[in-house]
C-alpha cells in the first residue's frame, strides 16, 4: 500500500528544508513566502535495518525496501480558505494525502523572517487549523443541503445517519474544534465519517523545527507546542531540519552516523519521522525473502494473512489457501529458511491469522 504524506505550515518555517532532507528531490529553499508554487513530491525508502541482516543471509538480487510518498505543500496564510495566497492550491493538494506533517516553526533567527513578524508556533498552528477547519464546516454544510430533507422526512435510514454524523462535526467545527476530535461508536457511522474526507480528519504529526542547540532537548516554543497538542490524537516530533539537511548530504553512512553523534542524537530525523508517520497511521511491515529479492511490504496493523497477500497481488488474496510465517528472530537465529524448517520454527497459519509486524511470509493461493 502506497502512503503519501503532506508537509504543511506557514511560509518560512521551514518546510523545504524539512523536505530536501526527507527526499532526493531538492524543493526551492528561500526566504520569502510561496518558494514552493507547485507541490513537490518526492518518494522516501523506509528505514529497515531488518532487510540488511536478511540479505547477508539470503544473498538476494536486490532488496527493494517498502516507500513513503512526501508532497511539499506550497505554504499557507491567513485567509488561504477564502483563496488568499495560494490557499485553493494548498487545499486541493492537502485533501489527496494519507497524513498531516505539520511544521512549525520553533527557532528563532533574525536572517529568516517570520510572514506574522514573530515566533509562536502555537498561534501558527491554530492558523493552519482555523482555515482547514473553515473548509472542513463548508462541506460539511453543503451536504447538509443534500441530505437534510431526506433525513426528516423519515423514510431514508441511511440518510438519517448521514444527517447526525455531519451535524455532530457540524457542531464540532463551529466550536473551532478539528474533526478528528469527534467520537463515533458504531462502525456505519465511522464509514460515513472516512466517506467524507474531511481535512481536519487527517492523522497528524507535528514537527517542531529548532535550531541546533535545541536538537536534543527542545526548548521552550516546544514546550508550549507539546501543551498545545497534548489534548489532540497526534504525534509530536522535535527535528533540527537545517542541521538534518546538511547530514543528510554526506556521502557514507558512517559520516552520517558520526555527525549525528556529535550533536547527541542516536537516530536521523528522517528516520524518527517516517517511523512515527507509521505509528500515526497504524501501519506494520512485513517481509519477503528469496534468491530474487529480500523486501518490505507496508500493511495495516490487524490486517489478516490474506489482506496482507492482497498487498503483494489480489490473486494472492482471492485464492489464499494458506500463509507459512517465520519469525524475523528466528530466521536470523537459525541463519536460513531450512534451518527454520528443521527446527520446528516455520508455522502454517490460516485465513483468521493475524500478521504480526516483522512477520516473515510465503503465501500458497490458486486462482
Amino acid at each position: 500500500m502506497a502512503l503519501k504524506c503532506g508537509i504543511v505550515g506557514l511560509p518560512n518555517v521551514g518546510k523545504s528544508t524539512l523536505f530536501n532532507c526527507l527526499s532526493n528531490a531538492k524543493a526551492q529553499s528561500a526566504n520569502f513566502p510561496f518558494c514552493t508554487i507547485d507541490p513537490n513530491v518526492g518518494v522516501i525508502t523506509v528505514p529497515d535495518e531488518r532487510l540488511n541482516k536478511l540479505a547477508e543471509l539470503v544473498f538476494p538480487e536486490k532488496i527493494v525496501p517498502t516507500t513513503v510518498e512526501i508532497v511539499d505543500i506550497a505554504g499557507l496564510v491567513k485567509g488561504a480558505s477564502k483563496g488568499e495566497g495560494l490557499g485553493n492550491k494548498f487545499l486541493a493538494n492537502i485533501r489527496e494525502t494519507d497524513a498531516i506533517i505539520h511544521v512549525l516553526r520553533c527557532f528563532d533567527d533574525p536572517n529568516v523572517v517570520h510572514v506574522d513578524g514573530r515566533i509562536d508556533p502555537v498561534r501558527d498552528k491554530e492558523i493552519i487549523d482555523t482555515e482547514l477547519q473553515i473548509k472542513d464546516l463548508e462541506t460539511v454544510e453543503s451536504r447538509l443541503l443534500k441530505v437534510q430533507k431526506q433525513a426528516q422526512t423519515g423514510g431514508d435510514k441511511q440518510a438519517k445517519q448521514i444527517y447526525d454524523v455531519l451535524v455532530r462535526y457540524k457542531e464540532a467545527l463551529e466550536q473551532g474544534k478539528n474533526a478528528r476530535t469527534v467520537m463515533f461508536e458504531s462502525k456505519d457511522d465511522w464509514k460515513i465519517a472516512r466517506e467524507l474526507f474531511l481535512l481536519t480528519n487527517k492523522p497528524v504529526l507535528y514537527v517542531c523545527n529548532v535550531d541546533e542547540a535545541s536538537a536534543v532537548k527542545g526548548n521552550i516554543f516546544v514546550d508550549k507546542v507539546r501543551d498545545a497538542v497534548n489534548s489532540e490524537q497526534a504525534e509530536m516530533l522535535v527535528v533540527a531540519a537545517k542541521i538534518e539537511s546538511e547530514i543528510a548530504e554526506l556521502e557514507t553512512y558512517e559520516e552520517r552516523e558520526m555527525f549525528l553523534g556529535e550533536i547527541g542524537l542516536k537516530k536521523s530525523g528522517v528516520n524518527r519521522l517516517i517511523k512515527a508517520a507509521y505509528r500515526l497511521l497504524d501501519l506494520e511491515t512485513f517481509l519477503t525473502a528469496g534468491p530474487q529479492e529480500v523486501r518490505a511490504w507496508t500493511y495495516r496493523k490487524g490486517s489478516k494473512a490474506p489482506q496482507c497477500a492482497g498487498v503483494i497481488h489480489t490473486d494472492f488474496e482471492k485464492g489464499f489457501i494458506r500463509a507459512e510465517v517465520i519469525k524475523y528472530n528466528d530466521y536470523i537465529h537459525y541463519g536460513s529458511e531450512a534451518a527454520v524448517k528443521e527446527a520446528g520454527k516455520m508455522n502454517v497459519e490460516g485465513k483468521e491469522y493475524i500478521v504480526q509486524d516483522g512477520d516473515i511470509m510465503h503465501f500458497r493461493f490458486n486462482v
